[in-house]
């Protein structure tokens, strides 16, 4: 018989589990604050239960961590642990320290299938979803870890952004437990305003997200059009520009911030013009599709990597795009770069994939055309988004 891992349960779960070994939920709930509270892994030193629970316990059941592989530190103090998840493949989790709070991004895939051209983790390709206990043990050892590190007996993590490798929604079974414990008061307590889930755009599983979990969403956008996004991000071919604010719009009914998250990756000369900008402020404001889309963009500095084909827009540029969307009544931000020297930036997760897609082969062959159409009217004399470098 195969012990079973508690950090794959919710609370719940973790109910159910112990009423099959003849214990009423109180024990449960014990036995969740030692793991996700105190970050306990030994039953023997879960000193409130009894013995004879303890006992079974050991008999039936474990706290499965991962095995770190590897751990950077930044300069500006972002750590990057590698997490070995078995079969040859690992993933990349990020802790961020800032001086108001500590994020934490976490990984949902062994990779992923999306395949974003802006996105490191997509070129490797996708291997695996990530289980209910694998995505947690990222959180459960950084939290823990951290309170060790740093003497504190406090949480250190405030939000955790599902934003490391893979899509979140593309493994969703996995990911609804583990944002209830994440909620769970009786586990780390956080804040549905303070966990964020991005997406690249999996309608049906937003419409489902709101009705069962709705916490903060983020959208990775990066597109004004539907041929220019069909090229940057695949996924928009199925749920194209405007079917997908049509659900960011059903999603406010029930989200817990007023407002959706637009991610928005520069890339110089493919999506950063000025006149490119003002498309947004038509799609997204109230002439849009679907209305006025309650709304913040962040615009993230591209992280280059060779084999994307791509590069970062002058810091001109952003600002130029930027102020175009907040004269447009839109808000903008820059998303500021952290842990960039150990490769622990956004788009830049990697981990260790053992692909099942053939992800570069079909990367190389994906259409390029609208890339290269948006070069071109980038780079044309006389354009309204020329500008000197």
């Amino acid at each position: 018989m195969t012990a079973a891992n508690l950090l794959d349960f919710d609370l719940d779960a973790l109910a159910a589990f112990c009423q099959s070994l003849g214990e009423k939920r109180f024990r449960a709930t014990q036995l969740f604050r030692w793991i996700h509270q105190r970050g306990e892994a030994d039953f023997a030193r879960m000193s409130d239960l009894a013995r004879s629970l303890r006992e079974k316990l050991a008999a039936c059941a474990v706290v499965r961590p991962l095995a770190v592989r590897s751990e950077h530190v930044s300069a500006d103090g972002t750590i990057k642990w590698l997490f070995d998840v078995n079969g040859g493949n690992a993933v990349e989790t990020v802790f961020i320290p800032e001086d108001d709070r500590g994020t934490l991004c976490i990984s949902s895939q062994a990779g992923c299938a999306v395949g974003c051209r802006f996105c490191s983790t997509g070129h490797q390709g996708f291997s695996r979803n990530l289980g209910t206990g694998e995505i947690l043990a990222q959180l459960w050892h950084a939290e823990h870890e951290l309170r060790r590190r740093f003497g504190k007996d406090q949480r250190v993590i405030s939000n955790v952004v599902m934003m490391g490798m893979g899509e979140p929604l593309q493994n969703y079974a996995a990911l609804l437990p583990a944002l209830r414990v994440m909620l769970d008061d009786h586990g780390y307590g956080l804040s549905r305003r303070r966990v964020t889930v991005s997406t690249s755009g999996v309608v049906p599983i937003i419409e489902r997200l709101r009705e069962d979990c709705p916490v903060a969403l983020a959208v990775s956008l990066h597109a004004p059009t539907d041929e220019l996004r069909d090229d940057l991000v695949p996924l928009n071919r199925k749920y194209p520009i405007a079917e997908l604010l049509a659900s960011c719009q059903r999603y406010l009914e029930r989200a817990p911030r007023d407002f959706i998250t637009f991610e928005y990756c520069m890339l110089d000369g493919v999506n950063d013009s000025e006149r490119q900008a003002q498309e947004l402020v038509r799609l997204i404001g109230e002439q849009g599709p679907v209305g006025l889309v309650a709304c913040k963009f962040n615009l993230i500095p591209f992280n280059p990597f060779p084999a994307s084909g791509l590069t970062r827009s002058s810091e001109q540029r952003v600002q130029a795009f930027a102020q175009v969307l907040i004269a447009g009544g839109l808000i903008a931000t820059v998303r500021k770069t952290r842990g960039d020297d150990i490769d622990a930036a956004c788009g830049q997760l990697a981990g260790e994939v053992q692909d099942r897609t053939d992800a570069q082969v079909r990367m190389t062959r994906a259409p390029i055309a609208m890339l290269a159409v948006a070069r071109s009217a980038a780079s044309a004399p006389g354009t309204p988004q020329q500008e000197t470098r």
